[in-house]
């Protein structure tokens, strides 16, 4: 058999990337000491994940609670875990944001990350 290797130029290669999709759902990061969770969502997932887990390694997130508990516990004690991506639908009607928002509301629910039980202040999970 003959392989043929074809390399794509510089200007392809940026295409597919703005061309390539990004999911957008919610995500948690948990605190496996004491269970407590952040919950947020994103129409970019992998880009909130990877500014979530960059401030709280060089010592800028937001959240003061999540940052202090971090420094405390260490990285080793929290897991960044997506928990549910829109699935996009060829139906005209559909709107991402729509969903994302239908999205937030089940897993406010189902979580309630709040006081005790996480370090989210209120019910803005968006983060883009």
């Amino acid at each position: 058999p003959v392989y043929v290797i074809t390399m794509k130029t510089k200007s392809e290669l940026k295409r597919d990337y703005k061309e390539r999709k990004t999911p957008a759902g919610v995500f948690q990061i948990k605190n496996t000491v004491n269970g407590k969770v952040f919950l947020g969502s994103s129409l970019n997932l992998d880009g909130s994940l990877n500014r979530n887990r960059f401030t709280l390694q060089y010592g800028g997130h937001k959240n003061e609670t999540l940052m202090k508990e971090w420094k405390e516990h260490g990285q080793e004690a929290f897991l960044f875990e997506i928990l549910e991506v829109v699935k996009e639908t060829d139906d005209p009607n559909f709107n991402i944001r729509d969903e994302l928002a239908l999205l937030e509301e089940i897993w406010l629910e189902k979580l309630q990350p709040f006081g005790e039980r996480g370090y989210n202040k209120d019910h803005k999970i968006r983060q883009v």
